[in-house]
């Protein structure tokens, strides 16, 4: 039996890999990111101020999540969504993951934003469209995102990621809008047991399909395994940009789906 490698961050990877498994799928988490939250006393900082502000009437018109990680490590356990989220304040979300998660945290379903359902994509072009309107200049909008860290070579500063988030940004400031970017969690490369690395090399030609869900998933792949085939490689997608990534590493079969796990689930099951 064909297997399917979920390469999300491990606590993300576990619930697909359920899901999978639940329709007789073999299915295996190979996490691509590890997630943790900005320590450094800067971003602390910063998110401090953050909060306070997202409290605050009137200070933000929106308060854009990146993603779930975004949302969980803005709000964090011991935070109350609704007390940190002003009642006039939009929350965008680039989908429906996200939105679930915003959800989870307490914020009211009234009070989010995000693509249409029937969007080819989920992400910020696509949220963009329904939320242009709101904006007025002189507003300020808070994107909360992920970081990467520098690497050990250069000085130790927070590189802001996400070509989309960077595309919104200049749609704000265009529209008159005043643009801050949070980062709130660290992307880093997942450090993989002997084990998961022969796992890795294996699937590289047996069959196997690897599904990503970020273009960092596929750099950081090409990073961990710099010398590898990939030319009997098969993955599915849930982005042009990852497809495109997927294909410059040199998978030989690349396909694509819409993120909605639904999707995702029938994507797979018609590829295996």
């Amino acid at each position: 039996m064909r297997r399917v490698l979920v390469t999300r961050p491990l606590h993300d990877a576990q619930p697909w890999v359920q899901a999978l498994q639940a329709r007789g799928i073999a299915a295996q988490a190979l996490p691509l990111l590890a997630i943790g939250p900005c320590t450094d006393a800067a971003s602390q900082r910063a998110l401090a101020a953050a909060r306070r502000n997202a409290q605050t009437p009137a200070h933000y018109r929106a308060v854009m999540f990146v993603s779930g990680n975004a949302v969980q490590h803005f709000f964090a356990a011991a935070f109350d969504a609704c007390a940190l989220l002003a009642a006039g304040t939009r929350a965008w979300t680039p989908g429906p993951g996200t939105e679930r998660t915003l959800l989870a945290a307490g914020v009211p379903q009234a009070q989010i934003d995000g693509p249409a359902p029937d969007a080819a994509q989920f992400e910020s072009e696509s949220l963009w469209q329904n939320v242009h309107a709101q904006i007025h200049p002189g507003d300020r909008v808070l994107i909360v995102r992920g970081a990467s860290p520098a690497p050990a070579s250069v000085a130790p500063t927070i590189s802001t990621q996400g070509a989309g988030r960077d595309w919104l940004a200049a749609r704000l400031r265009e529209a008159g809008a005043e643009v801050e970017l949070l980062a709130v969690y660290e992307r880093q490369l997942p450090q993989w047991t002997p084990q998961q690395l022969e796992l890795a090399r294996q699937a590289a030609s047996d069959g196997s399909l690897w599904l990503f869900s970020s273009s960092e998933a596929v750099a950081n792949l090409q990073q961990i395994l710099p010398t590898q085939d990939w030319r009997h490689g098969r993955a599915l997608t849930t982005h042009e940009r990852i497809a495109g990534k997927a294909l410059a590493a040199g998978f030989g079969t690349v396909l694509q789906s819409r993120p909605l796990q639904d999707e995702v689930l029938a994507s797979i099951e018609s590829a295996l």
